[in-house]
């Protein structure tokens, strides 16, 4: 007997899903609390059904809504449905997929998906094969309704679908989806691409098997006259060439040419997909060959492309010039990420940019649009292949740039600058003869009438910032800086926070090059802050911070101090405890503290106090929630990490002064609670933290090295590399002041040590603090560690030959001079390593050198003059010379 329901009970439902649909919060708050009410009902569930699928009569967005509340309950308590309520729904949806409205059978289709994923799939073994078969349908409707319902399985359980979990039914769906690539209808032939195209990054064998049929298929309707079918295509290609390019090469001529129309495409969705495979297409090897000849086609329709839209400068109000008094909508702010403190060393090679930095080049010269489109596709496909290309893109391009950059209308102009901006990296090489004529045009182009304008030749400038810095200062750097400093104070919000991210990479390159313009600096930077609105004020805080990193210690002048620290600590004052903004702000802060040294002690007391309190505040909500996870929110542990980060500057810029601070407060209480935090990020800054104290202020680490080292030990675990890095790093400081008395503990870290300075593909970064640390408990301890000789000194020489020298280096080789007194044999198969390792270094102490030559020359003297001669014949040259001449072996 089929459930039927009661009338009364029915029309309470409807007028719920009436009620629902009302503006009025406070109706809302209503239509909540009866949902509650009526869930306790195990019928209700049925009404909803009930109004979905058999209420004809009903309005379709009262129906379609009756589908979302059940889809909604299907999520959060499906396992709690009785069988006979779960069996009605399944029944319902099946015989309905074919409802005459396209609103409902698409609700429809998501209840489906919605109940096969909560790993009914297995537990509703009839759907998949009532679905293949309604798709044979005569009905058009119940064919797409089924196909819809299908592409949305085949989006929700892609992997499940291809295991062996299900019998493996894609055997028997990538088949009958193929056959469908030639249905007369173009929203069938869509369904059915998008369904197989759900299964090529993962390579489902049931696709490969397939795979020649489905390319054929593909072409066939290369020429769809439907955009959706089109932009389907599009994507197919743009995954198979990522998957499967050996079965494109053969028609890579053709399909090219397909891209470069497709590219074209009047629907800018399906222009989009298209521009996705030069994306993809620079990845791979192959590139250079099969594109070079198509070249001349190509960077004309990328050029073309990176013109805003009409929508975009209608969504960007491009024609609104002066907005800065306009308050912030929140919703517009990205949430901010802040990156922890690692320790690294300074390097040989100047300043190397870090792969691993996400931050690194990001193209974000519309941000608001955050959304991809084809501007931002064409551009970063330009990117990229200009750094595949180098210099042969430049004939192509530079023809075209001139129109572009002089042209008297301002979109095209600007998509000119864009253009610029985007090759910058790849063909800087070729660029170098035409930047002392276009660096000082996009200087001008920075007071252009167009807000738009300004602010991407803001961006495409801070690519070039490289080039301006090697220049001498009067020719580009000074009046670049100026029209920067002035377009951080425009009337626009975009070109002020282009300008403000465009002035931190500036400061990033020129460093200490700016110290003569400081006092001009700080004027414009601290009269932004009366004037910005939130956004941008964000983007501030990190231009202040980067300045301080570049110039460091020269920022501290007691003029400098004056303007800047003032509004800092305003801020600072009106922040709550609570408010995310203080995350900059804090990051901030720790730069200047670090920068600033002694000059930062006026302020460094309620700053101190607040971190530690930022911790304790955290850690404490932290522990409610562990305990009652169903009455305390979990804390944002952002919160501590910047504190912590923030503590970590206050230690190394002032050094032993934060003595005081230190004992007035129960930060080692709190640190040793954070160190076994489950948060990653929370141990690394930790970490950091407890390396600063360590260097600043010992005599309050000491009483806790006992409990703090068994937490050391257990971290060097390289899955966590960052916190790896860090606690390596502490060890070596903690090693430095504990001297002989380092001993009990050597057993419990050194093992873990030579493990990860051994092992394949270990980051830069963490081999070399692996290396100084090893080096430096050698130093203190040498007859625990020098046994071990042999086991490291190969990676461990190779690993701080680039380091230039530094105290760090200094104890570190000390560190291994004194093993190799207590171990030679373990350094004599190695020495040519150790060799060059010394040859490194360009000025050591005198008694350090004078450890290098005894050791030189007492293997010279083991080994006989001519096994020497025989062995230094294996020098390069370079190393021969610097050995003789510093050395006399």
């Amino acid at each position: 007997m089929d459930w039927q329901p009661d009338e009364q009970g029915l029309q309470q439902v409807l007028q719920l899903l009436k009620d629902s649909q009302s503006p009025n919060t406070a109706t809302q708050r209503v239509v909540q609390d009866k949902l509650k009410q009526l869930n306790q009902f195990p019928d209700f569930n049925n009404y909803l059904i009930f109004v979905l699928t058999r209420l004809k009569s009903e309005d379709e967005p009262t129906r379609s809504l009756s589908g979302l509340i059940l889809k909604n309950n299907v999520k959060a308590h499906y396992q709690s449905f009785p069988p006979p309520v779960a069996d009605f729904i399944k029944q319902e949806c099946l015989n309905n997929i074919g409802d005459a409205s396209s609103l409902i059978r698409a609700t429809i289709g998501i209840l489906i998906t919605t109940i096969a994923s909560k790993g009914e799939l297995q537990m509703w073994p009839e759907l998949l094969p009532q679905l293949c078969n309604l798709l044979n349908s005569e009905d058009y409707n119940t064919c797409e309704g089924a196909f819809g319902a299908l592409q949305k399985i085949c989006e929700d359980s892609s992997e499940l679908l291809d295991s062996d979990a299900l019998n493996r039914p894609l055997n028997v769906m990538i088949p009958k989806f193929l056959q469908f690539f030639k249905h007369c209808s173009p929203k069938i032939r869509s369904h059915a691409i998008a369904c197989v195209n759900q299964f090529i990054m993962d390579r489902a064998q049931a696709l490969m098997d397939n795979i020649d049929t489905f390319i054929e298929h593909l072409f066939a309707l290369a020429v769809d006259e439907d955009p959706e079918v089109r932009k389907n295509v599009c994507r197919a290609l743009v995954m198979l060439l990522e998957v499967r390019i050996d079965r494109l090469i053969p028609h890579m001529h053709s399909i090219i040419q397909y891209m470069l129309q497709r590219t074209q495409d009047h629907d800018e969705n399906v222009a989009l997909e298209a521009c996705e495979f030069w994306l993809t297409l620079a990845e791979q090897p192959i590139c250079k060959e099969v594109l070079s000849s198509h070249l001349v086609q190509l960077i004309p329709i990328l050029v073309n492309g990176m013109k805003y839209s009409e929508i975009d400068i209608i969504l960007l109000k491009g024609d609104v010039e002066e907005d800065e008094a306009v308050p912030d909508s929140e919703q517009d702010i990205k949430p901010r990420f802040h990156k922890s403190r690692t320790v690294t060393l300074p390097h040989e090679e100047e300043r190397t940019e870090d792969p691993e930095d996400p931050e690194e080049d990001d193209d974000d010269d519309d941000d608001t649009l955050s959304d991809w489109n084809l501007r931002k596709c064409s551009a970063a496909a330009l990117d990229v292949l200009a750094n595949v290309f180098r210099e042969e893109l430049l004939p192509h391009l530079l023809p075209l740039l001139k129109g572009l950059l002089f042209h008297p209308e301002w979109v095209i102009k600007e998509s000119g600058i864009l253009v610029l901006g985007a090759i910058a990296e790849g063909c800087m090489q070729g660029m170098v003869p035409y930047l002392p004529e276009l660096i000082p045009h996009l200087i001008q182009c920075l007071s252009d009438k167009k807000a738009l304008v300004r602010s991407i030749a803001c961006w495409t400038l801070s690519r070039y910032a490289h080039w301006v810095v090697s220049q001498p200062p009067d020719m580009h750097l000074k009046p670049l800086m100026t029209e920067l400093l002035k377009r951080i104070l425009d009337g626009n919000k975009r070109v002020q926070e282009a300008a403000c991210s465009a002035f931190a990479t500036l400061e990033e390159e020129a460093c200490t090059e700016l110290v003569p313009y400081l006092s001009f600096i700080l004027d414009t930077l601290v009269f932004a802050f009366g004037k910005y609105q939130h956004k941008n004020l964000l983007i501030l805080y990190d231009a202040i911070g980067t300045l301080a990193d570049s110039v460091g210690h020269h920022l501290n002048q007691p003029e400098y101090i004056q303007k800047l620290m003032p509004p800092l600590i305003q801020k600072w004052n009106e922040l709550k405890d609570e408010d995310k903004d203080l995350f900059p702000l804090l990051e901030c802060l720790s730069s200047v503290a670090t920068a600033l040294q002694s000059g930062f002690l006026p302020y460094c007391e309620p700053v101190y106090q607040r971190c530690v309190t930022l911790v304790q505040k955290t850690l404490a909500q932290a522990m409610m929630y562990n305990q009652h996870p169903d009455q305390y929110e979990a804390p944002d542990k952002d919160f501590m990490i910047v504190a912590l980060d923030l503590l970590s500057g206050l230690a190394e810029g002032l050094g032993g002064q934060v003595e005081q601070l230190v004992a007035r407060s129960n930060i080692m209480t709190l640190l040793f609670q954070c160190m076994q935090d489950t948060m990653p990020e929370v141990r690394q800054s930790s970490f950091a933290l407890l390396g600063d104290l360590t260097k600043a202020c010992f005599m309050h680490v000491k009483p806790c090295i006992a409990e703090f080292m068994p937490i050391l030990g257990t971290n060097l675990n390289p899955e966590f590399i960052s916190v790896c890095n860090n606690a390596t790093w502490a060890i070596g400081e903690i090693c430095m002041q504990m001297g002989a008395e380092m001993q009990p503990y050597v057993q419990m870290v050194l093992n873990n040590l030579v493990e990860i300075i051994n092992r394949p593909n270990t980051p830069k970064t963490l081999l070399e603090n692996t290396a100084i640390t090893i080096g430096r408990l050698g130093y203190v301890c040498p007859q625990e560690v020098a046994p071990m000789l042999q086991q490291f000194i190969r990676p461990w020489c190779t690993s701080l030959r680039n380091i230039r020298d530094n105290e760090e280096k200094d104890s570190a080789f000390r560190g291994i001079c004194m093993m190799i007194g207590v171990n030679p044999g373990g350094v004599v198969q190695d020495f040519i390593f150790f060799c060059d390792a010394v040859a490194s270094w360009v000025s050591p102490k005198d008694d350090l050198r004078d450890m290098f030559y005894k050791i030189l020359h007492g293997f010279k003297d083991q080994v006989g003059e001519e096994n020497w001669q025989q062995f230094s014949e294996q020098f390069p040259p370079l190393l021969k010379e610097r050995l003789a001449a510093f050395y006399g072996v």
